[in-house]
């Protein structure tokens, strides 16, 4: 600009210098002086170029992006851009250049992914590919619903498996047992009496029976121990072996435990309760028998010492009742009442 100022100030000097005097022509006319048209042209150009070079640096200071002009593809090169195009995901679309300037804008905000937990709706928001946001909706939708109902429990697909005999004696055996427990044998009887209608329920009839044999109700308690069912179950005989002996019936007690006798190691009391009815009914040697594997067993126990020393002493084996008794009394545990007989039979085979 400068240059320009100087320019216009050279030629304005030049316009306002006069003339120099010199000799009259006469009517003469001078040739016109053609400079100060070409520098009034050359000024013109200078302003224009200063123009346009100004308004070049104005646009390119407001113009978001560069202006950048698109090639026309070749129809071979649109093909494959579609293709690729299709085969990914869909993208934000680019802003297409603009060939004006424009007012600078504030940045359009992104899209946001509904999330399923939120409960508050949010302002509507473009998205470029409305057809995917289905799926997140119908699953904040599911999940909404399935919060709303916490007590129900989908068992589609969950395969039933029936539950065995076994598994729902024992169940029910538990529950009668509370029954029992809180002294309701009558609905504890009539849970049993729904349960006997599709099995033999072993677990539960020993519940029922061993309270009314507690009770005192024996015949009640033989009703749920039949002859066919209880011979297969030991426990089930121990049970019906006690109400008949506390029906006087001695001999059907020994028979019902003399049937099928178990092994030591898995039913102890059923053994002693078969040796103590043996000697009540005079047979000492088999009852000494089944003491004798009961020690072998275990002999640590007082009183099975005492059991065989009475088998043995009334078989007329002092020697070894003697042994037995001793034994007996150096053990720990033994109940005051059977400590003292055992004294007394000791100084009576000591006297003897």
């Amino acid at each position: 600009m400068s240059l320009l100022n100087d320019a216009l100030r050279a030629a304005e000097q030049r316009q306002d210098r006069p003339a120099a005097p010199g000799a009259y022509a006469g009517g003469q006319h001078q040739p016109r002086n053609r400079r100060p048209l070409l520098l009034m042209v050359l000024v013109v150009l200078v302003l224009l170029i200063a123009v346009m070079g100004g308004y070049w640096v104005f646009a390119n200071s407001f113009s978001p992006e560069p202006m950048v002009k698109e090639s026309q593809p070749s129809p071979d090169q649109a093909v494959q851009r579609d293709v690729s195009v299709a085969a990914l995901p869909p993208a934000p679309q680019p802003e297409v250049a603009r060939t004006e300037p424009l007012p600078k804008q504030a940045p359009t905000p992104e899209p946001e992914v509904a999330q399923p937990e939120v409960s508050k709706p949010e302002p509507a928001v473009a998205s470029s590919s409305p057809v995917e946001e289905a799926p997140v909706e119908q699953e904040a939708k599911s999940a909404e619903t399935e919060e709303a109902q916490p007590g129900k429990i989908s068992t589609a697909g969950v395969k039933q498996v029936p539950e065995t005999p076994a598994a729902k004696d024992r169940s029910t055996a538990r529950q009668l047992e509370r029954l029992v427990a809180k002294g309701n044998i009558t609905d504890a009887e009539r849970g049993l009496a729904a349960l006997t209608q599709e099995q033999t329920a072993p677990r539960s009839r020993y519940v029922v029976a061993r309270a009314l044999l507690v009770d005192g109700k024996q015949d009640q308690a033989l009703g749920w121990l039949p002859e066919g069912i209880a011979a297969d179950h030991p426990g089930l005989r121990l049970l019906r072996a006690r109400a008949q002996h506390a029906n006087s019936d001695l001999a059907a007690a020994v028979d019902t435990l003399s049937a099928n006798v178990p092994p030591v190691q898995d039913h102890a009391e059923y053994r002693v309760t078969l040796a103590t009815l043996l000697q009540q009914q005079g047979k000492n040697g088999e009852a000494a028998r089944h003491w004798a594997e009961l020690i072998a067993w275990d002999d640590s126990q007082g009183p099975w010492w005492v059991g065989l020393a009475i088998s043995l002493e009334a078989q007329g084996e002092q020697a070894g009742a003697a042994r037995a008794y001793r034994q007996a009394a150096e053990l720990p545990g033994l109940p005051r009442s059977l400590a003292d007989y055992v004294q007394r039979r000791l100084q009576a085979l000591r006297a003897g």
